[in-house]
């Protein structure tokens, strides 16, 4: 993992000195609410519904044990318990008191960790695929390349008033486990034929209101010069993206209104004044931040051993958990872990303090100190030793983070919906509880197969509703809480915006609703086919046919 430099924890220490003294002045009533609003935003803070709500980064989803324990801490101490990991891979506290926010930033701070840019117009959190470095799909470790992207992009003074947020995410792997096509610069990261790495770059991705998918265009950059070419996509987007309407700001609206090969061109002609600029990268450079991720010190071990072969005979519960949640790993005799938060009756994506203790005691026994946060709100042990999966398999399971359903409809991706947010229509937790209800039989969820559902509680799609296999989107009707459904979205290698079924429906019909959707797809599906290529193949009427057949729906 990438440990800072005194450089870096000066500019952290510093932001958090300011910040405080920034709080001070506002509850003193020496700064007005229309000046400290900039100022808290920029530091991960917002005035939810409810209370304020905290926001703070998790660079590409990578958390030490001991960063762990840290939010543990400030769950305990500063909230009520819990905090909320969410699709950005970051980690959200619901309920700080506004005067000890200053505190849990300097906490934050001794283990090298802090809430810059997690909100605002500037370049958020950078994301990856959270299998980074241990997944054997894997062309390239997409972490270091994410880091260096951080670095540069931290308080860089050309790109801090953006027209709109902006967020950037790097893949390394066969397999687009990072969503690289639905946002606003995705790269996937790759080696040419001599070996190098190189990057193709899709630009003008995004959900919310006007969902696109990326258009690439540039292939095979050269590492040297990825920050050129991301400077000069920059340049392109802050001069001439639109800053009259909030709702048209960002780069898809750009992108789209001056076609994919327009906007290229006027990449490229900026890049020609950057590209062997003072921001190329040096090998020296590129050396200094992969040498901070550490290969772990992996042992010579046997692949499936014969205690991990006894265990999955003699113990259904576990072979059942094995088979969903343990992952191949790069190296022989481990596999990574994925621990799940999503047990029915919990909102998707909590832990508690007690249970991100538990982990960091996990991480230290087991896998090598480390701890991911994926995309789908989950966390994961990336190395852990085959022969310790069952006995970790057991604590899991006293803690409650055992629950085998990764990748099944009850892996469900929510936001916190109305229930926090002040710009939701509906509340989303209550949805995703009375759908995980309904399909709580693990052995039907496995006859399904791989089923993603999102749930947004608005426009926004935190919930990344639009991506989808199944997407539900909680709408206002003259007052009242209703849910638009879609189907047919993918957030992988061959996305696709869902299309919208049609009228949306009450709260009490949402689980019918996505009852007659998989009967339907039971009774359409092929020998060995999956949801999301029996909604290809048959296209969405059927399902349209069938959930609108009654006059009551609607």
């Amino acid at each position: 993992m990438y440990q800072y430099d005194q450089y870096d924890q000066q500019m952290v220490d510093d932001r958090v000195t300011h910040y405080r003294e920034q709080t001070r002045r506002y509850l003193a009533g020496e700064l007005e609410e229309d000046r400290f609003r900039p100022l808290r935003l920029k530091n991960g803070l917002y005035i939810q519904r409810l209370a304020p709500m905290l926001r703070v980064a998790i660079p590409y989803g990578s958390l030490s044990s001991r960063q762990l324990r840290m939010l543990a801490h400030i769950a305990r101490h500063y909230d009520k318990g819990y905090g909320h990991f969410t699709t950005r891979q970051n980690i959200q506290f619901n309920w700080p008191l506004l005067e000890e926010v200053p505190d849990i930033l300097a906490d934050l701070a001794t283990v090298q960790m802090h809430a810059i840019q997690t909100s605002g117009n500037c370049i958020r959190n950078v994301t990856a695929d959270q299998f980074s470095g241990a997944t054997p799909d894997e062309f390239v470790d997409a972490r270091p390349w994410c880091e260096l992207i951080r670095q540069w992009s931290s308080f860089h003074p050309e790109f801090d008033w953006l027209p709109r947020k902006f967020k950037i995410a790097v893949n390394g792997s066969k397999l687009d486990r990072a969503a690289t096509m639905v946002h606003d610069i995705g790269l996937d990261a790759r080696r040419d034929a001599n070996g190098d790495v190189v990057f193709d770059v899709k630009v003008g991705g995004g959900l919310g209101r006007t969902p696109v998918i990326a258009s690439v265009i540039r292939e095979g950059l050269p590492s040297q010069h990825l920050l050129t070419y991301l400077a000069a996509v920059m340049r392109v987007y802050n001069r001439y993206g639109r800053r009259d309407n909030k709702y048209k700001a960002r780069i898809k609206i750009l992108v789209r209104a001056m076609s994919p090969d327009g906007f290229r061109d006027r990449v490229e002609a900026e890049w020609a004044h950057l590209k062997d600029g003072l921001e190329t990268l040096t090998p020296d450079e590129i050396e200094r931040v992969h040498d901070r991720f550490v290969t772990p010190g992996f042992e010579q071990l046997e692949d499936r051993p014969a205690v991990l072969t006894t265990s999955l005979a003699d113990d259904a519960e576990f072979a059942r958990w094995h088979a969903h949640n343990v992952h191949a790993h790069q190296q022989p005799g481990y596999a990574s872990v994925t621990l799940s938060l999503k047990r029915t009756g919990v909102a998707p994506g909590d832990a508690t303090d007690v249970q991100m203790d538990a982990v960091a005691d996990w991480a230290d026994a087991y896998g090598h100190g480390e701890v991911r946060v994926t995309h789908e709100q989950n966390l994961i042990l990336p190395h852990v030793r085959q022969q310790d999966l069952y006995v970790l398999w057991q604590a899991a399971t006293r803690e409650r983070l055992a629950t085998a359903n990764a990748g099944t409809l009850n892996d469900l991706i929510c936001c916190p919906g109305g229930d926090f947010c002040s710009l939701a229509n509906a509340k989303s937790i209550p949805i995703a509880e009375a759908i995980q209800q309904r399909f709580n039989d693990l052995d039907r969820l496995y006859d399904l197969g791989p089923i993603y559902l999102n749930i947004s509680g608005c426009m926004n799609a935190c919930g990344h509703h639009h991506v989808g296999h199944i997407g539900i989107l909680g709408v206002d009707k003259k007052g009242q809480e209703f849910y638009q459904i879609s189907i047919g979205g993918d957030a992988t290698n061959n996305a696709a915006i869902a299309q919208i079924l049609g009228p949306s429906f009450e709260r009490e019909q949402v689980p019918d609703v996505i009852e007659q959707i998989i009967d339907l797809y039971v009774e359409q599906r092929r020998e060995g086919e999956h949801f999301i290529d029996c909604v290809r193949r048959t296209g969405i009427e059927p399902f349209k046919e069938r959930i609108y057949a009654s006059p009551d729906q609607g």
